[in-house]
């Protein structure tokens, strides 16, 4: 029986790289040309999407304070990652470019406005990480004492999706007709103001922008919670998904994919990919001493540490390394971050937590190329699909990395038919929905 293809999504930041090591860019990536070298090194390697993570503060999380955060140089300094994309689209021709940009920070017609100018120059590529955005210190860089509710801003974003969604479809997609005879560019009967007003957002439109070439961008989405899984279950044709172990993967793809069913979607079009932070070597045991020597240091659990509170706004500095966090925690923040780092029940202590979750991934992925890529087929073949978003593991990219898993891992998982070996379709959304 032939192999199941799964796919495989990239999950970056516009942010510093691993900048004290002999194969990074040396620290300043922010022309670009790094992240460009990286799309094109993904799209050789045919993958679906990389998608650029995004935050709106300098955190303090962590003991109070910003100096972690930049002496480690966590999650900061972390530019803009959408004129960005547009750079990175101009330079590829098959590759999704996802960027995100928070329902916070954007007037809805503002961001449907910059999404279809970027499907434009992108050419039907390009995918938009729906956040709601997780900090207080964020919110207050908009004018906000502190973040609504969690439940409370995924209502909000329900309605935003609504609006926005109304003015995509503002334009009929053949709106433009060009008649020459006539000297008529656009229909004005196809064209048409939403008059939306709902409870939290309201837009007259239309749009001014022309019909975008895939009607809309491909909406990713990251939904841990109850109410954070409903909601990708509604809107998401891509689920950055976090899970413990094969187990908590499956329990994950198919609540999420029952709950579409529920709403009227086919679930098949919705495509869940795990993260997952290979660590390749020539050998097992040679990829299992670069894993230990990376993750036995104390710089190293600190900068875990740091790391996660900046997702949930939570000082684990106050906490015993060496013993279980003493209650389970929530937050406000990321509550699906948070679940899957604190491992509740399990035992660990709070260094053996801040190791495993510096590892970035759902299932551990420690090997050979050929070795890792038999693992990730019978995971995929036990959690039912349908692939991974590949991250750096401790939370840092190099070039070495890149081409371990581009020029090693890949053609190993290509062999095996698990993965493609070319682009058969124009848009993101249609890649995505190929098999």
């Amino acid at each position: 029986m032939a192999a199941k293809r799964f796919h495989l999504g990239w999950f970056t930041t516009f942010g510093i790289d691993e900048w004290n090591d002999p194969f990074a860019s040396g620290g300043q990536p922010w022309d670009g040309e790094f992240y460009v070298d990286m799309a094109k090194a993904l799209e050789r390697a045919c993958f679906d999407y990389i998608m650029f993570e995004d935050t709106l503060m300098l955190s303090e999380a962590y003991g109070g304070t910003t100096e972690e955060y930049l002496k480690a140089a966590i999650m900061v300094p972390k530019h803009d990652p959408l004129p960005l994309a547009a750079v990175i689209s101009a330079a590829t021709k098959n590759l999704g470019v996802v960027t995100t940009m928070s329902t916070m920070a954007y007037p809805p017609f503002l961001l449907a406005r910059l999404a279809a100018t970027m499907d434009h120059i992108a050419k039907g590529r390009f995918g938009w990480n729906i956040v709601t955005s997780g900090e207080d210190t964020a919110a207050q860089n908009f004018g906000l004492e502190k973040l609504p509710p969690r439940e409370l801003r995924y209502d909000m974003a329900d309605e935003y999706l609504q609006l926005v969604g109304q003015l995509f479809e503002s334009w009929d997609p053949d709106a433009i007709v060009m008649d020459r005879e006539t000297d008529t560019y656009a229909d004005f009967n196809k064209v048409r103001p939403i008059h939306f007003k709902g409870k939290y957002f309201s837009s007259r439109g239309p749009l001014n922008t022309a019909p975008m070439p895939q009607g809309r961008p491909a909406y990713v989405q990251a939904g841990g919670s109850p109410k954070g899984r409903q909601f990708a279950a509604k809107y998401a044709d891509s689920i950055i998904a976090t899970a413990n172990g094969i187990e908590g993967m499956k329990a994950y793809r198919d609540d999420v994919r029952a709950r579409a069913a529920a709403l009227g979607r086919n679930p098949d079009d919705i495509k869940v990919l795990f993260l997952a932070a290979p660590i390749l070597a020539d050998t097992i045991e040679e990829a299992r001493a670069k894993t230990d020597r990376a993750v036995n240091s104390t710089e190293y659990v600190k900068r875990a540490l740091a790391l996660f509170g900046s997702f949930t706004d939570i000082d684990f500095s106050v906490y015993d390394l060496d013993k279980p966090l003493p209650e389970k925690l929530v937050t406000n923040g990321e509550q699906g971050s948070l679940d899957k780092f604190q491992q509740w029940g399990s035992g660990k202590t709070l260094r053996q937590l801040a190791i495993d979750g510096g590892m970035s991934g759902s299932v551990e992925l420690i090997g050979t190329p050929d070795s890792v890529a038999d693992q990730m087929g019978e995971v995929m073949e036990a959690v039912g699909g349908d692939g991974f978003l590949i991250t750096a593991p401790f939370h840092r990219i190099n070039r070495k990395y890149l081409v371990e898993v581009t020029e090693g891992l890949i053609p190993a998982l290509q062999r095996r038919g698990l993965t493609r070996s070319v682009y058969t379709q124009p848009t993101l959304r249609q890649t995505l929905k190929e098999f």
